[in-house]
């Protein structure tokens, strides 16, 4: 078991080497991205990747706190769930109505793996090929559909 500060600085250590192994990596539209902390320029829609000691996920969480507003937003999603589908080559899971570790009601779409865990540096390498793939398809997905989402929010 590790210490609370011990754990804050692999955590920081994965990110970080993670930001710098993605930073040559220029984004669908050719411009430079902050790969870790991406920003998706559409208020209450996030692209989220954590991993902790025993699973790892990426998502596209939708946090609009009006449940109707949320719902159409994912709607929206869901009217280009085929070529979502086809960017990122896998099936995701698409959760309406989650609750997120604050005990919000969010919408997720996201997929994970299990027996990674952050504090094994022997996992890095199985994690960093985890996220990469995904979340740079995930920012080709998205910088074809952002105008949709723009007009709608």
């Amino acid at each position: 078991m590790y210490s609370k500060e011990e754990s804050a600085r692999l955590r920081q250590q994965f990110w970080i080497s993670f930001g710098q192994y993605m930073k040559p990596v220029p984004s669908a539209s050719g411009s430079t991205v902050n790969w870790t902390n991406y920003k998706t320029g559409v208020k209450n829609i996030f692209f989220k990747m954590d991993v902790d000691g025993k699973k790892a996920f990426i998502s596209i969480q939708l946090s609009h706190p009006d449940p109707d507003i949320r719902h159409l937003i994912f709607e929206q999603f869901e009217e280009f769930k085929l070529m979502f589908s086809n960017t990122v080559n896998e099936e995701w899971d698409w959760i309406k109505d989650a609750t997120d570790d604050f005990g919000k009601t969010v919408s997720l779409i996201s997929i994970s793996i299990s027996g990674v865990s952050i504090f094994n540096q022997q996992h890095w390498p199985e994690l960093i090929s985890f996220f990469k793939p995904r979340i740079i398809a995930l920012d080709e997905f998205w910088d074809n559909v952002k105008p949709v989402f723009e007009d709608l929010v």
